[in-house]
């Protein structure tokens, strides 16, 4: 046998009413329940409350309210029900609003709103949706009764949340049953003194009056039917990977209903658990759907965590002072006075040193809590053995709940670190020795950040999400998105990671989406967007939205963003990128990078700068950081005057090489911006900062291949054209190197000398020789390579390769 109850939301409007009572012949046929309790109408509740305190107030609007609501029960009673059944519901219906309407008038008049007066008055919005259903049940052919709780539960005059007398409950409730074998409608939240007057059983009272039942039928199972498909994960309107759970323990389900899980409401859990009785919740807009079974089991070993649950608003009372410590009974004065002025803790936590008592209350509470505890402790404060009562505000509460966390080390450590990583600060901590919950105090602004990454962090296994912003749309950028938006299934198959690229944005436009953006038309979608490129704002997304795993990328050849590297890096954002302005400023800048992704966990990683896709900055780091002495570096960085050089043969003269390489596209547009050596100087640099040496840009010794005529103002046209008058120059050059059996390099050197970029001669005993094409090509000797040197060679330009060298960079941030 099994007891149902359906929620506000379930019986939202007659359509859902008409749908529950086409299959509900089933429920009472199939599965014989004997009991279905219903909410009020979506909202009726609320409505009525408002009523009650507008009428208090003096307000005379409660009356276009009350309007509303008798037009509302009257249009169901003429949708559910044919025209001969309507006129003796009709009037029933204006009977008990006419009870309703004097009420509100008596309030109204006296200007005075008493909880009993509020609780009579709440009672009319399950009386009537349980009076009009079970009617519409009869007319789909359903035998039942319409039963007033207030008949059979009994409870104590505690108006607003009564105590039910199990006991004389119980025994009514089973009478009652003894003498009907119908199925009984039942009105749920309402309840009733022993002397008969009308009590409510707190919010969430329908799905309380439904255990109550189940309790006194010993039914098989409790369904409780709502507008989510059972127990989630974590609220699904703030973490949208959310999903729902199986099965909950009795213990597991009481714990997230404590801390703000509104599918299943506390008091609720105690009589079936008593009588072990499952409860299952489910769907009404997914009847299909199995929903969550809460029992007296253990969920399986899937999961650590059962679920995040949070209370959103919360201020913390802290009570501290040295003349706490070994101060006898203080905790018990502290709890008394709170309870003697009926404020209810949410949470408790003190350190051991006794330095200090933290508790967590509603923010209603917080001055009225105070003024309690300064006159508790009025004689402490007084001679300062107890600092003054401090409220911090604006906080919430968010708790990992799970049985499988009981002897499982690093659970607690693992919620730390990802809020931790996230940058969400904690206010205070609590975990009992059940060790079922771990709560955590913080502020209200960080809570949504706060359940997105310990959701993920938990339920997704080896799984690990990155949030990608990449500011850029050149070459490079868009390389990248392709390249991330074509492999994201094979990264999540194979690597278990779910690249999302959460924001893109070019000098004019921004695109920002804190769930990701997907779809190939991505560059339709920023240049749509509304919003002007901003890097004030995209750091602040970028904060308020960071999880572990945040990474910018910085794909631009622009100053402007690596302005903003540090204020990155400080959050614990990771910085990955080709552009290499940044680590070619001072060497503090460079040293003060490295120090602030060491500081805060993260990664400054800028592989590219040297080689595109090639490691060659790898390499070097492996050098430094296995102790090894490195005693020289060489190496062709450009990949223009590598092709520049690999292709001069003397058959055609440099100034046409040079000319056609520009518009090939193998060099910049001004393709002095290469032949300067200023590039290759700047890769070069990089390295030897890696090195460990403090080197600054004026220190590197660079030869210019540009004819000093042409270095000044000088269109790219002209300079083209009087390049010709350099080209003997260059054929000199060649024609000794070929005499001497050697091929000119413009290569870049670090040694004890110091740093050189410049053409160079080489025979073939240097590995840069057999150098081919747009080939870049480095060179480390050291200790370890003293007698052939480590070398690593490839294309080393080319928006592909880069792309892919910074894809590279970003798969290491992520751990």
């Amino acid at each position: 046998m099994k007891v149902f109850k359906f929620g506000g939301s379930s019986v939202g409007t007659p359509e859902r009413i008409q749908e529950i009572a086409s299959w509900f012949h089933q429920a009472v046929e199939k599965e014989h329940c004997r009991a279905v309790v219903f909410s009020a109408f979506q909202g009726v509740t609320d409505q009525l409350i408002s009523m009650a305190e507008r009428a208090g107030k003096g307000d005379d609007t409660y009356t276009n309210d009350l309007g509303r609501l008798e037009e509302r029960h009257i249009d169901a009673v003429r949708k559910l029900l044919s025209t001969t059944e309507q006129s003796q519901a009709i009037a029933s219906v204006k009977f008990m609003l006419n009870d309703l309407e004097d009420i509100l008038q008596g309030v109204f008049l006296v200007k005075e709103l008493t909880p009993r007066s509020l609780d009579f008055i709440t009672s009319f919005g399950e009386r009537l949706s349980n009076y009009i259903i079970h009617l519409a049940f009869r007319k789909f052919g359903i035998a039942c009764d319409y039963l007033d709780a207030r008949s059979v539960i009994v409870t104590d005059d505690q108006f607003g949340s009564a105590e039910v007398e199990m006991e004389k409950t119980l025994a009514n409730i089973q009478a009652h049953f003894a003498s009907s074998d119908r199925l009984q409608v039942v009105t749920g939240f309402i309840a009733a003194t022993g002397k008969g007057v009308t009590t409510t059983l707190g919010r969430g009272g329908s799905d309380y009056t439904a255990a109550i039942f189940a309790a006194a039928l010993d039914a098989d199972e409790l369904q409780i039917w709502t507008d989510v498909d059972g127990v989630l994960t974590a609220d699904p309107r703030l973490v949208r990977e959310a999903f729902t759970m199986d099965v909950l323990s009795y213990e597991e389900a009481m714990e997230l209903s404590h801390f703000g899980a509104k599918v299943i409401h506390p008091p609720t859990i105690e009589p079936a658990m008593n009588r072990n009785i499952p409860i299952r919740i489910k769907n009404t807009l997914n009847p299909e759907f199995p929903g969550t079974l809460v029992g007296n089991f253990e969920g399986g070993p899937e999961y650590i965590i059962k679920g995040i649950s949070s209370i959103d608003h919360v201020a913390l009372i802290r009570v501290q002072g040295s003349g706490l410590v070994g101060m006898a009974g203080v905790a018990q004065r502290i709890f008394g006075a709170l309870a003697a002025g009926s404020i209810n803790i949410i949470l408790i936590t003190q350190a051991s040193s006794e330095h200090s008592v933290c508790l967590a209350v509603l923010p209603k509470n917080t001055s009225k809590a105070k003024r309690l505890l300064q006159k508790e402790l009025q004689h402490e404060i007084a001679t300062h053995r107890v600092a003054d009562i401090i409220i911090e505000d604006e906080l919430s509460i968010i708790a990992v709940v799970g049985e499988n966390m009981r002897q499982t080390p690093g659970i607690a450590g693992k919620v730390f670190q990802a809020l931790g990583r996230s940058r969400i600060n904690i206010s205070a901590i609590a975990q009992g020795s059940s060790e079922l919950n771990i709560s955590a105090v913080i502020r209200r602004s960080d809570k949504q950040k706060a359940l997105r990454v310990i959701h993920d962090a938990f339920f997704y296994g080896a799984r690990k999400t990155a949030h990608i912003y990449i500011a850029g749309t050149g070459l490079i950028g868009r390389q990248l998105i392709s390249d991330i938006l074509e492999k994201k299934e094979w990264f999540l198959i194979e690597r278990h990671l779910d690249l999302r690229i959460n924001g893109i944005l070019n000098n004019r436009k921004m695109l920002l989406d804190e769930h990701g953006i997907a779809g190939s038309d991505w560059n339709d979608q920023l240049e749509a967007s509304g919003r002007d490129s901003d890097l004030q704002f995209l750091y602040e997304f970028v904060k308020n939205n960071q999880s572990p795993n945040t990474i910018l990328v910085d794909a631009t050849a622009s100053d402007d963003l690596p302005g903003w590297y540090e204020q990155f890096l400080s959050q614990g954002v990771a910085v990955v990128t080709p552009n290499k302005k940044a680590n070619t400023a001072s060497p503090e800048q460079f040293r003060k990078l490295a120090d602030l992704a060491r500081d805060n966990d993260t990664r400054f990683l800028y592989e590219t700068n040297v080689g595109a896709g090639l490691p060659f900055i790898q390499a070097v780091s492996d050098r430094v950081s296995s102790g090894d002495r490195i005693l020289r570096i060489e190496g062709v960085f450009s990949g223009t005057l590598s092709y520049l050089f690999n292709s001069f043969d003397g058959s055609v003269p440099f100034s046409e090489l040079v000319r056609g390489a520009r518009e090939s596209g193998f060099t910049e547009p001004d393709p002095r911006d290469d032949l300067n050596g200023m590039d290759a100087a700047r890769k070069l640099l990089i390295l030897a900062r890696l090195t460990g040496r403090e080197a600054s840009l004026e220190d590197v010794e660079v030869e210019n291949l540009v004819p000093e005529p042409l270095r000044g103002d000088v269109s790219i046209d002209e300079f083209l054209s009087k390049m010709q008058a350099s080209d003997q120059v260059f054929k000199e050059k060649l024609q000794k190197a070929h005499r001497d059996g050697k091929v000119l390099r413009y290569v870049a050197s670090l040694d004890e000398d110091g740093l050189r970029v410049g053409l160079k001669a080489l025979g073939p005993d240097s590995p840069l020789y057999s150098l081919r094409g747009s080939e870049n090509m480095l060179t480390i000797t050291s200790d370890a390579y003293a007698d052939i040197p480590l070398v690593i060679k490839g294309p080393g330009a080319g928006a592909v390769v880069t792309a892919n060298g910074v894809l590279s960079d970003i798969v290491k941030t992520i751990h």
